[in-house]
């Protein structure tokens, strides 16, 4: 090892003896003030330490490993004997650095550290006597949390456990492709290693001794007694699904929800398989169900934020409960780049900057307050008292301003920005599990994970995602039997990709399954009567009706689909969030479902038009073209309105002045503006009397009274401090020009 690399290991090893010095200097024997400290500054030494360090430091950080282990698995307090031995521990380990950062001869192991410390340990067994305990009873333990005096301590717990338990099931999964993997088993045992320390901590007694049973089971594979295999990845995800059944009822009780009632989740079963396993006696797995994806949990630092938009309650009520199958051979989930993911994630990663945990509330606060600020500034710089000043150094200062609030404006949407990775990733044990259910072979790639998203648009796109992944598996693809007598693999695969397009993000869900049978839909859709039987819609129309309430070509119900209640809350889903999903199929080959999506909810890129006195935002994302027409441009067709020719195509025209029942100054098509909107493979020229320009603008809620209307996506504060109405660029394009009376009232009432 250079010179410069022993240097820079010692100094961090230095650094973290000074914050454990700091800590034994509080220790009480019969309390546990800074027992999770200590744990954590011992982790991250054994973290620094390498295969090639000298003998007397491995030694050293075993010694202090099992003092720490037995006071945690105990009763989560230090013992006098515990504490003496640190004390020793401490300078020599300090002795011990400091010769070999100067190559000088290592000070041996006192030997008044107790026999803990002195005893050489016995070869291991198949079961290490640490693991065995007498097998649970069948009285399932339960725990009762103390809110009233560790509300803060379990909030800080419930927000760690959220984040090492999904670091858990992701490294799982990347385990299960690669079962030898050493760095991502010492990933996963840390992470329960963790985990057992706090809930030891807190006295959370049937989380901790689960948890201490999965270590267990985790030691033995890093010692190399225990091969991994997929019922060994099933039963551990079996164990971090209890864990996680525990953290969301801590979650909930945090929140105000079944205050003070013991928390009871049956471990017994699980255990005993635990302890069979560890005995090299794997025994089967329960009777398999339907799986559902892994719930969603809310860190502890935003347990009081507004939860993510959910399904409707009948969909809720058609989710199965999760019980790990019976797994068919099948490849595991793999991702389309070329570092795996382990647990931690680059969160994980150590920078020089370092990362600050904190209330999301604060954070919607600190850009709401942002907002404000920018449409505070625009009311400044357009304010026409201030527009007749001539004075160069006010201009200067104004436009210094407008500099600095926009900077400050990108940098708070900034903080609310995350990757994908979290929601993309929840999808790999979704089809895992249900590829084993089905039987099918199927494996899913992930693309662009690291492209990032508003945190709200992020969490509210996990239920239109499962849906879409849940769809695509049960009906996109075959069998293996079917795709080998189709002449395919018997591999399936499922690609979910992100990216940037358009100036929003745009998600693919893309199978090589069946496709898409538009003469089957077609049959469907005139059965139930939401098409007449004489019509013959358009291909793309024929995909759409998959959205349709009630709408299902399933032969019959089963736990995962058929009963119609997936697809329209999909598109709902989506739509709520300002975004738009289109289809794309060729029958034997595959599906692909596209969403597009902005990149946030407070702020979007705007087109200002004006109608007459008033003044509305055109999301420019769903804007193609804008341009004057000449006269001869636009024509009638009998029963279908008027048309323009648009680049050789024909575009539906919507006056928007009599349409909202507005005055409009553009009486004849020439003395006003087409601006060409797109929605999905549809287009319509909105005729409106002048473009006033381009903006961003931050987006205001139109409250309750229009909650149930689809024309207006809601509302922004100009730079004058009037309101501009924002369209639903969506809604203009579906809907015809009966029915004036409808838009017109919401027009008159909004403005």
């Amino acid at each position: 090892m250079e010179r410069t690399g022993t240097a820079s290991r010692t100094e961090k090893f230095s650094q973290l003896l000074d914050q454990l010095s700091e800590e034994l200097a509080f220790t009480i024997p019969g309390e546990d003030t800074g027992l999770l400290a200590i744990n954590r500054c011992l982790m991250d030494m054994e973290d620094a330490a390498q295969p090639d360090d000298p003998a007397q430091l491995s030694a050293g950080l075993r010694d202090a490993r099992q003092w720490i282990d037995l006071t945690l698995d105990g009763s989560a307090k230090f013992s006098e004997e515990t504490i003496t031995n640190l004390n020793a521990w401490h300078p020599w380990m300090m002795r011990l650095i400091d010769a070999w950062q100067h190559g000088e001869a290592m000070p041996a192991i006192p030997s008044q550290w107790g026999e803990a410390a002195t005893t050489t340990p016995p070869p291991a067994p198949s079961v290490p006597a640490s693991t065995i305990q007498a097998a649970p009873s069948a009285e399932e333990k339960s725990i009762t949390l103390n809110l009233q005096d560790d509300g803060e301590l379990l909030r800080e717990f419930h927000g760690e456990s959220v984040e090492l338990l999904q670091s858990i099931e992701e490294g799982l999964i990347v385990l299960e492709g690669n079962p030898t993997d050493a760095d991502t088993i010492n990933s996963i045992f840390r992470a329960f290693h963790t985990f057992k320390g706090g809930a030891g901590f807190l006295h959370l007694g049937a989380m901790q001794d689960l948890a201490h049973d999965l270590e267990s089971l985790l030691a033995s594979a890093r010692r190399g007694e225990l091969s991994i295999s997929s019922g060994i990845v099933d039963l551990i995800l079996a164990g971090a699904d209890a864990l996680k059944h525990f953290t969301r009822e801590i979650g909930a009780q945090l929140n105000g929800t079944g205050a003070g009632s013991p928390i009871v989740v049956p471990t017994s079963a699980l255990m005993q398989r635990l302890q069979a396993a560890l005995r090299g006696e794997l025994p089967p797995a329960p009777p398999v169900a339907a799986p559902e994806p892994s719930p969603t949990f809310t860190p502890a630092h935003a347990v009081q934020t507004d939860e993510p938009a959910e399904i409707d309650q009948q969909a809720d009520e058609e989710k199965p409960s999760n019980t790990l199958a019976s797994r068919a051979a099948h490849p595991p989930a793999k991702r389309a780049t070329s570092t795996p993911a382990t647990p931690g994630g680059p969160a994980a990663t150590e920078t020089s900057t370092g990362f600050v945990k904190l209330d999301t509330l604060k954070l919607d606060h600190l850009v709401d307050l942002v907002g404000e600020l920018v449409i505070a500034q625009s009311m400044v710089v357009q304010n026409p008292e201030v527009q007749k000043l001539t004075s160069r150094t006010l201009d200067r200062c104004l436009r210094q301003l407008s500099r600095t609030t926009a900077e400050l404006q990108r940098n708070a949407m900034s903080l609310r920005m995350v990757p994908v990775r979290g929601a993309f990733q929840k999808m790999s044990r979704l089809v895992r599990d249900l590829a084993a259910q089905q039987q099918k072979q199927i494996q899913l790639l992930l693309e662009g994970e690291d492209t990032e998203l508003d945190r709200n648009i992020v969490e509210k796109l996990s239920d239109p995602l499962v849906h879409m992944v849940r769809n695509s598996v049960d009906h996109g693809l075959e069998g293996p039997a079917e795709r080998m007598a189709a002449g395919k693999l018997s591999l399936g695969t499922i690609v979910l990709s992100a990216s940037h397009q358009r100036g929003g993000i745009c998600i693919r869900i893309r199978d090589d399954g069946r496709g898409l049978d538009a003469s089957r839909i077609l049959a469907k859709a005139r059965e139930r009567g939401l098409i007449a039987p004489d019509e013959e819609p358009e291909t793309s129309r024929i995909y759409e009706m998959i959205f349709m309430p009630g709408f299902s070509t399933a032969e019959k119900v089963t736990d995962l689909s058929g009963r119609g209640v997936g697809m329209d809350v999909v598109r709902r889903n989506i739509e709520n969030l300002r975004g738009k999903i289109e289809i794309d199929s060729v029958p034997g080959e595959g599906t692909t479902f596209t969403i597009i999506l902005p990149l946030t909810l407070a702020i979007i890129d705007g087109l200002l038009v004006g109608v007459g006195d008033d003044r509305y935002i055109i999301p420019t994302l769903s804007v193609r073209e804008s341009f004057r027409a000449r006269p001869g441009m636009v024509s009638t067709i009998q029963e279908h309105g008027e048309v323009v020719s648009v680049r050789g195509r024909q575009t539906p025209v919507l006056r928007l002045g009599p349409y909202l029942g507005r005055p409009s100054r553009a009486v004849k098509p020439e003395d006003g503006i087409m601006v060409v909107v797109e929605s999905g493979d549809s287009c319509r020229a909105l005729l409106v009397d002048e473009l006033i320009g381009k903006q961003e603008v931050v987006i205001k809620s139109l409250g309750q009274s229009f909650q149930n209307q689809h024309l207006l996506a809601g509302a922004a504060v100009l730079g004058d401090g009037s309101v501009g109405l924002i369209f639903d660029v969506d809604s203009l394009v579906r809907f015809s020009e009966r029915g004036h009376g409808t838009p017109a009232k919401l027009a008159r009432q909004a403005t």
